[in-house]
Order: C-alpha cells, then sequence, then structure tokens
C-alpha cells in the first residue's frame, strides 16, 4: 500500500511559478514510476510528467516540456513539479501518482493560473 499526499497548490499569476510537493509512504519499489496528472473542469485527466523513482530521464507531456520540472528525492520519500512560466490553461487540480492510472493517487492539489 502506497499513500500520497500532495501539496503547494495555490494562485499564481501568468508567467509565475508554483512547486508542488508530493509525500511519498508505504511500500515503493526502486522501479516504481512516480508521475504527476492533472485534471481541469470539463476535460480528462491528463498525464504531465513522470520519473523513475530510482532517477533517471524523466518524460513530460509536449505542453508542459520547457516550462515543468519533475524531480524526487528519494533520502526525503518526495517528489516536486516545480512549475514555471505558467498559462492560465494549466488550471486543474494537480495528482501526484504512482503506477498509472491503476496504481495509486493522491487526493489533489488546485493550481490556478489567472491571466
Amino acid at each position: 500500500q502506497v499513500q500520497l499526499a500532495e501539496s503547494g497548490g495555490g494562485l499564481a499569476q501568468a508567467g509565475g511559478s508554483l512547486r508542488l510537493a508530493c509525500a511519498v509512504s508505504g511500500r515503493t519499489r526502486s522501479s516504481e514510476i512516480m508521475g504527476w496528472f492533472r485534471h481541469a473542469p470539463g476535460k480528462e485527466r491528463e498525464f504531465v510528467a513522470a520519473i523513475a523513482w530510482s532517477g533517471g530521464g524523466a518524460n513530460y507531456a509536449d505542453f508542459v516540456k520547457g516550462r515543468f520540472t519533475i524531480s524526487r528525492d528519494m533520502a526525503r520519500a518526495m517528489v516536486y513539479l516545480q512549475m514555471n512560466s505558467l498559462k492560465p490553461e494549466d488550471t486543474a487540480v494537480y495528482y501526484c501518482n504512482v503506477g498509472g492510472f491503476k496504481g495509486y493517487w493522491g487526493q489533489g492539489t488546485q493550481v490556478t493560473v489567472s491571466s
């Protein structure tokens, strides 16, 4: 069983930055893929970024490449999403995830970007 708890959401202006954090507890394997997804009103939940718990390269959705950075700190059992150059269309509830759609999810944190 894995528990995930997001924090760091809030209100930002277009062009601003926010840093999301995800506290990971429970049993995780080094091969696990840690990810961030988002769900905006009227849209389906979509992939944002992912990184292996053991490190290595990260994957990003095209719409965040060059703006968002995912990272993880195994010693602190944390996963982060640094979001720069925010746009109003980034407004959504952001979820931390382990193991893909059929894996574990956090409760989500709201990110609102004003124009």
